[in-house]
């Protein structure tokens, strides 16, 4: 029972907390939530120690739903449909960011100021990446990746270095385009979501669609 209570006032904390992201961006105050949550301010460090332990859960909790969205929208689709698995992430990252913007904002927004993520929130960060990881690895396999640049030893470095962790097998050619398209994804999703294509483009949902096709082209995945 009282295991259950703590988790239950845990996510109620949460809860509140979401919603001041809503109205104070990342600049969150315990005491703030303790008050909207009917509590002494003291109380609350009973549950979260500081602002940073409150907002690596709230971090946790993004990445995770992050993640959720994009397995489930990509374990949907036949597994020889490369580009349909491909455009299934891309479209499951906008879908989440435009239900979620404040939750957006505070892992791909502006850093907090003062605030270092902890080292056990790089696996939960990196779990999307690795999704789309796995659909080039699995395409690489059948000859259907196109590698044919070179690149600088200093970017090659980089680029087989976070290879390893999202598609180790993937020839660094392939793993550069790959990469490319990931920052073009976020680019096109944060230019939405914090207002960058107001008053310049009306129909973002087709230029998404077009500009993702384009980058599954680019990397050398076949659509359907």
């Amino acid at each position: 029972m009282r295991a259950r209570l703590r988790a239950e006032m845990i996510d109620e904390i949460k809860a509140i907390a979401r919603r001041q992201l809503a109205t104070e961006g990342a600049n969150l105050s315990l005491r703030a939530v303790a008050r909207d949550l009917g509590i002494v301010s003291s109380a609350i460090y009973r549950y979260f120690p500081s602002r940073d332990d409150l907002l690596t859960a709230l971090i946790l909790d993004a990445y995770t739903a992050l993640g959720d969205a994009v397995a489930a929208a990509e374990g949907a689709v036949e597994r020889g449909d490369f580009g349909g698995r491909f455009l299934a992430i891309c479209h499951a990252v906008r879908d989440w960011a435009l239900a979620n913007p404040h939750e957006y904002a505070l892992i791909y927004g502006s850093p907090v100021p003062g605030y270092a993520a902890p080292a056990d929130t790089v696996a939960v960060a990196t779990r999307a990446v690795t999704i789309l990881g796995g659909v080039i690895e699995d395409a690489a396999r059948i000859g259907l990746l196109r590698y044919d640049d070179v690149l600088p030893p200093e970017v090659a470095g980089e680029v087989a270095r976070i290879g390893e962790i999202i598609a180790p097998s993937v020839p660094i050619g392939a793993l550069s385009r790959t990469l490319g398209t990931w920052l073009q994804l976020f680019g096109f999703v944060s230019f939405e979501i914090f207002g960058q294509l107001n008053n310049a483009v009306e129909l973002p949902g087709p230029l998404f669609e077009h500009q993702m096709r384009a980058q599954a082209r680019y990397i050398g995945l076949p659509l359907l």
